[in-house]
């Protein structure tokens, strides 16, 4: 299946956290419900995410999560589905790798496949991904 590599940015328009363990001790856990919007490559108003996220230190973790994506992957319509796994760092850098659900894509993204990943560092207001995906 060949792939076609695509850029843009997303910018978090809302960020709740809930506390899943006591938040003196460490490790702790924690949900977060987020919601983005994308541009470029990916176009989508408002999505869905849910997080998981292990803090290791004060300002140290791993997460893990899935993005409910409804809008546009380079102009084709639909729904789809991407799992998210990460890290943040003590100065605000987060790292994250992020797949398609394979199966999940509807409309025009049936049979969409994929995998991307961006950097946010502390400050940004949009952050850069790049997503390398194909249909088969």
């Amino acid at each position: 299946m060949p792939t076609t590599k695509i850029t843009g940015h997303f910018t978090f328009a809302d960020w709740r956290e809930n506390p899943v363990t006591g938040e003196g001790s460490l490790p702790r856990l924690a949900n977060a419900t987020v919601t983005n919007a994308f541009s470029g490559g990916i176009e989508a108003e408002a999505t869905t995410c849910d997080y998981a996220i292990a803090y290791l230190t004060g300002g140290t973790g791993t997460f893990a999560g899935m993005e409910l994506v409804s809008g546009r992957v380079d102009g084709r319509a639909g729904t789809f589905v991407l799992e998210e796994r990460g890290r943040f760092e003590s100065d605000g850098t987060v790292h994250c790798v992020f797949e398609v659900v394979e199966g999940s894509g509807t409309g025009e993204l049936t049979g969409l496949r994929g995998t991307g990943g961006f950097t946010y560092r502390h400050g940004e207001t949009k952050v850069a991904y790049t997503f390398d995906h194909g249909l088969e």
